[in-house]
Parts: C-alpha cells; sequence; structure tokens
C-alpha cells in the first residue's frame, strides 16, 4: 500500500505568507490583509491555535516581546539596503542633501511598511522555536483546553 505524501511548502513561502511554522498551512492571523484597517488589534490579530494542525501560536505568557528584537533587525536590515541602493543609484555627497532625502524616504517607508514588518517579525519569532512536523498529522500534538 503506498502511502500518499503532501508537496512540502516552501520555508519562503510560508514565511511571507504567514503560514503556521508546524504545517506551513494554517494562517496565523484573522486578516490576511494587514493594512486593511489601521490599529494594533486589528494588525496582530492571531488564531490562538493553527485551524489545520492545532499548533499553540502564543507558547507562553509575554510571548511576544522578543518580537521587539526581530522587527529592530528587519527594520535596520531594510535601511542598509535602502542605504546601499541609494548610494549606488543616485550617490552620497557631503556637498548636498542627499543624505537627508534618503533619511526622509527611510523613515517614510518604514513607516508605511511597519503593519507587515510586525507581522512578519511575530512570524519569523514562532519559526525559532516552532519547527517544521511533516508527520503532524500522525503525531499526537500538546492538548489543549
Amino acid at each position: 500500500m503506498t502511502e500518499e505524501r503532501k508537496p512540502k511548502p516552501n520555508y519562503f513561502w510560508s514565511l511571507f505568507n504567514a503560514r503556521c511554522p508546524r504545517c506551513r498551512r494554517g494562517d496565523l492571523f484573522k486578516n490576511k490583509n494587514p493594512y486593511k484597517k489601521l490599529g494594533l488589534t486589528y494588525i496582530l490579530d492571531m488564531h490562538d491555535h493553527c485551524p489545520v494542525c492545532h499548533q499553540k501560536f502564543e507558547l507562553e505568557p509575554g510571548f511576544w516581546y522578543g518580537t521587539g528584537y526581530v522587527s529592530y533587525a528587519l527594520a535596520v536590515a531594510f535601511s542598509v539596503f535602502t542605504f546601499l541602493v541609494w548610494w549606488l543609484i543616485i550617490g552620497i555627497s557631503v556637498d548636498d542633501n542627499r543624505v537627508l532625502y534618503w533619511l526622509i524616504f527611510n523613515g517614510v517607508s518604514l513607516a508605511i511598511l511597519q503593519p507587515w514588518l510586525m507581522r512578519l517579525s511575530r512570524v519569523i519569532y514562532l519559526n525559532f522555536f516552532v519547527k517544521y512536523n511533516e508527520n503532524y498529522e500522525k503525531e499526537e500534538g500538546i492538548k489543549f483546553t
């Protein structure tokens, strides 16, 4: 008897689509679009458990405080990337205000990307602690009440 295997979902696809790290199929957030309504309760409104594999998302009280470090690292990486691109395309000079224009561009870009970066930081942080398990259907997970 041959067992039919589901294809393994791509790691980066599951990161950028905010999927459960255990099964890579269930949605982490109740609303797919973080820009539909601006407000922290809407942007960070998550399921308590994965709709597919029933993995608990908040592993302990205060678990999500660590996402601040991940969000900071993402913002720094984005700023370095925009600086390098700005430097290659426009250039950096002390004789004019090009650095000031980059700072304004970078600040506005970070403000616009902030809802998406907050969600991405939660997904990345949860992936540190919950690993992919292709046998999640067969293995009994933790029972939640």
